[in-house]
């Protein structure tokens, strides 16, 4: 995995909501876990942009709703700062799925804009998002 010159600060929380931002079906989605992230015993997982985090369909179609997916944050509120010391921040949370195997999206439309962050991490989600911040 590239690293990234960014100072993301995490600070989606486990059990927040979503946005999906993809046309894979589901409208809004839970988060339920965050991979590959070392924190401090019995303090809940936060996470930010780029970060891979196990979610659960809350709202969408009725065979969406329920599962259990990976995705990957492309949006956030909270302001962050990049290595240039710019700072961006969205207007609300937003994650796109990916398939089980790979690091390839479900979908193949990304609604919204799409950090740039996670274009240089995952290179499949940049070629289907429509702008890029």
């Amino acid at each position: 995995m590239k690293a990234i010159g960014s100072n993301i600060t995490r600070t989606i929380d486990t059990g927040a909501k979503l946005v999906c931002a993809d046309n894979s079906g589901a409208k809004e989605l839970e988060l339920i876990g965050v991979k590959a992230r070392q924190g401090t015993r019995q303090r809940r997982n936060a996470c930010g942009i780029t970060d891979k985090v196990t979610v659960r369909v809350t709202k969408g179609t009725q065979e969406m709703k329920g599962e259990v997916h990976e995705a990957v944050i492309v949006r956030q509120q909270k302001d962050y700062q990049r290595a240039n010391g710019l700072r961006v921040r969205f207007e609300d949370n937003a994650a796109v799925l990916l398939t089980k195997d790979s690091d390839i999206p479900q979908a193949n439309r990304i609604k919204g804009a799409v950090a740039k962050e996670v274009v240089e991490r995952y290179s499949p989600v940049g070629k289907i998002a429509s702008v890029v911040v």
